[in-house]
């Protein structure tokens, strides 16, 4: 049976070496740039032919926008408006990532936790600038909700910033490990499914077809979840509650 972690490996495609640094281009680079593409294609032919009556392709297009920008808008309010273009860019490049890692022999790099960590910490630091130039030393108000009672403060400060602090931690995890437990699940059915012959390989057959259409869902799931609450960090920075 083939190894199921096999298919997270990290190969090196064009090897670059800057000065005692390894910068080669791999497989999970090459999948980023095709996701990269893939949004362009997707985005930029759907709406070329711009029409009253959106067709199939642009519908989808204007079905992503809308879904994202009522996302920003239900969770951050008008002033989350300018944040639209890179709330919607992240929410694109997971999605279409996670879709394509589902094509036979490509390579989900959602699945592996320095890219996901890599995304997650962008967004903390992103919002905590936001949160400081907007509100100065203010911003630490943050960390204690008001109301509380001052006799509270030594106990639920340190809780408070641990907490604000885990959030690139429970971010990257939780889409990680979605992705890698998914696939590794299907990997394990389908090595079942040649060895145990024509007969008693319809079984883990079927169940890697319904692992398949459950992995689609998931693959939706986990950008939605990656963005709404990018979304509610971004509203904590710029509303502080």
């Amino acid at each position: 049976m083939a190894n199921p972690l096999h298919q997270f490996e990290i190969t090196t495609i064009a090897p670059i070496k800057l000065g005692g640094i390894d910068a080669s281009f791999t497989n999970a680079g090459l999948f980023m740039v095709l996701t990269v593409i893939t949004v362009s294609l997707f985005l930029g032919l759907s709406m070329r032919r711009k029409s009253l009556v959106p067709g199939r392709w642009q519908s989808m297009a204007e079905l992503s926008y809308e879904f994202v920008a009522s996302m920003v808008r239900d969770n951050v309010g008008n002033e989350g408006r300018k944040y639209f273009p890179f709330v919607f860019s992240l929410f694109m490049f997971i999605l279409f990532g996670n879709l394509i890692g589902l094509i036979p022999y490509s390579f989900t790099f959602t699945s592996h936790i320095i890219v996901t960590f890599s995304m997650a910490i962008v967004v903390f630091l992103g919002v905590t600038i936001i949160g400081i130039v907007r509100h100065k030393l203010h911003f630490f108000s943050l960390f204690l909700p008001t109301g509380v009672p001052m006799v509270m403060a030594p106990v639920l400060i340190p809780i408070e910033i641990l907490s604000y602090l885990s959030r690139p931690v429970s971010l990257s995890i939780r889409l990680f490990a979605n992705m890698m437990a998914g696939h590794t699940m299907m990997k394990v059915f389908a090595g079942f499914i040649i060895p145990l012959g024509i007969i008693g390989g319809w079984a883990p057959l079927a169940v890697d077809v319904a692992l398949t259409g459950f992995e689609f869902l998931v693959a939706f799931l986990q950008a939605y979840v990656f963005t709404i609450l990018t979304c509610l960090y971004l509203n904590d920075a710029i509303h502080l509650h």
